[in-house]
């Protein structure tokens, strides 16, 4: 059994960017209307075991720590009025989705990885996003990463030559590189390179000899607090919660908003077809 996890959130400004560059915004939920493109090309490709994490609001218990971490502030309000949709047409689609309040999709993410990689059944899980953080979740084989864009799958062996370390000490890296997208800065003169050599020569930045950050040393740990992702939140308890069965009778009512007939008609297609003859 193969476990996907989507990164709902990364996917809708993926989509909505990408529409808005080939000039292709016809209705309010096109960005909505293309990821759930991506999910029904998924299970036309085999998938029978998703979820999809989201951030129902962008702001999250990290935002408490640090003032300059990530809000929604600046992001466009037709994308913003995409959020909620989003959520609610997946749930009608019959997919497996968690909004995320206090926590992040990469929280949530994080967690339904180590519970399902943790189920005997599962084979692999493949994590759905190019997010640097997510890098973390990544083990041997089992937990994988995946770029949907390059379409380039990276077990631990790859995460470790992308950033010059081990997925278990992406968090250190990220606290000391720093990460833009999320807001913190990371440690001024350390680039990647330098980074990646004090983490495999020290370890974690809890072990760093006290000359080696100074009176930075505190800071860096902050750093580290807001890269290292949640893996408690009980997103699900059995993986064949994941299953996807086939769309609920609401979802025929998302044809007028969502524009795209020929989607309803390709999941009702699937629907048709059986879950137990795509496996």
């Amino acid at each position: 059994m193969i476990v996907h996890l989507l990164d709902g959130t990364y996917e809708l400004f993926r989509h909505y960017y990408g529409l808005q560059r080939a000039k292709q915004h016809k209705r309010t939920l096109s960005a909505v209307a293309g990821l759930l493109r991506t999910v029904v090309q998924m299970l036309e490709e085999g998938a029978t075991h998703l979820g999809v994490a989201t951030d129902h609001v962008i702001e999250s218990f990290r935002n408490s720590m640090w003032a300059e971490y990530k809000t929604g502030e600046g992001i466009e309000p037709a994308l913003f009025s995409q959020f909620h949709p989003l959520e609610q047409a997946l749930e009608s689609m019959g997919v497996t989705v968690w909004p995320m309040v206090e926590c992040e999709a990469d929280d949530a993410l994080a967690s339904a990885a180590r519970i399902a990689s943790g189920d005997p059944r599962v084979d692999v899980v493949k994590i759905w996003t190019p997010d640097k953080d997510l890098a973390q979740c990544v083990v041997h084989d089992r937990v994988v990463q995946v770029d949907r864009r390059s379409g380039v799958v990276r077990n631990a062996a790859a995460i470790r030559m992308k950033f010059g370390v081990d997925p278990v000490h992406i968090p250190d890296f990220l606290a000391l590189v720093g990460d833009s997208a999320d807001g913190y800065p990371g440690m001024r003169g350390i680039g990647t390179k330098t980074a990646a050599r004090l983490v495999n020569q020290y370890g974690s930045i809890e072990q760093f000899p006290s000359e080696i950050l100074g009176k930075n040393r505190d800071l860096a740990l902050l750093f580290k607090k807001l890269a290292t992702l949640r893996s408690d939140l009980p997103v699900f308890t059995d993986v064949e919660q994941l299953r996807w069965t086939g769309p609920r009778p609401c979802f025929a009512t998302w044809e007028e908003s969502l524009g795209d007939p020929a989607l309803l008609s390709r999941v009702k297609k699937l629907t048709e077809i059986g879950i137990e003859q795509r496996r």
